[in-house]
């Protein structure tokens, strides 16, 4: 991982002063933007006049607004709606590719973050529109490509890597803590005693400030932390039972649920991507 010197956090902030300035200032419907930026950094809080599609290709970055946190692994994108202020952080040197739209139609024109899964497609697509982004001399393949892309990305699947995230409070506090110490065997009863609330008070509460259950949360939550190791070479082995799970198995159903795979055939898929 590059080291972060304040010299290189300068030029990391000016080169998204300077990155950001340009797209607000551009007339044009689809804007596309490649990055490589090191581990340790995040891109301070700001927000566009268009909707941004963040597609990472390799690395894991945070996503923050006041709505929550989404976590996006390689191979998945964050669809980000005009307007909505957030920060981005790198949770590993990261290399991802934004599609900006000015006009969003279907799903692009969400109010509500969404984590889409990204097809061989798609990533082709925004590949070859980065490659031609400068491409004057063959508009009329720019905007075909465009087109196409913009229709796949109504496409993709969703995945539930979105957390919810109080702003204040002592439940925030529970939450950051088990952030970073995550285990599937905490119980409501324990956050109940904590907050001095009974179970059923405390399950209405949790509800209400989250939007999910304590149980949904607390498996999302579990594998946010997972996340950025299994992205970084660790053993599948290890990384479950750091998690507090008694087996690889039991691990590996929570995964299938949330992200649709094993750990293992999505580690070989990133890598291949």
């Amino acid at each position: 991982m590059e080291k972060l010197t304040a010299a290189r956090l300068k030029a990391l902030d000016e080169d998204h002063v300077h990155n950001l300035a340009r797209m607000e200032q551009s007339n044009e419907d689809v804007l596309v933007h490649s990055s490589d930026i090191p581990g340790g950094y995040t891109v301070p809080p700001h927000r566009h006049r268009r909707t941004q599609f963040l597609c990472v290709f390799s690395g894991v970055v945070l996503v923050a607004t006041g709505r929550g946190r989404w976590m996006i692994p390689p191979g998945h994108a964050l669809l980000i709606p005009r307007g909505l202020e957030h920060s981005v952080e790198m949770y590993s040197d990261v290399s991802m590719r934004s599609v900006y739209i000015y006009s969003p139609e279907g799903r692009a024109a969400s109010q509500e973050p969404t984590v889409l899964e990204v097809t061989d497609l798609a990533r082709q697509l925004i590949t070859e529109a980065v490659r031609k982004g400068a491409m004057a001399e063959d508009r009329a393949r720019a905007e075909l490509v465009m087109a196409l892309l913009l229709d796949e990305i109504g496409r993709l699947p969703e995945r539930r890597l979105g957390l919810p995230f109080p702003e204040s409070g002592r439940l925030a506090g529970l939450c950051r803590d088990f952030v970073e110490q995550p285990s599937p065997t905490v119980k409501i009863d324990d956050w109940a005693r904590r907050l001095n609330m009974s179970r059923r008070t405390f399950t209405r509460f949790f509800r209400q400030e989250m939007g999910v259950s304590f149980v949904t949360w607390r498996q999302q939550a579990c594998l946010f932390a997972c996340l950025p190791r299994l992205a970084a070479g660790e053993p599948v082995t290890r990384v479950a039972l750091d998690a507090g799970y008694e087996s690889v198995p039991a691990f590996t159903t929570m995964f299938k649920r949330m992200l649709g795979t094993s750990p293992r055939v999505y580690l070989t898929d990133r890598k291949a991507a």
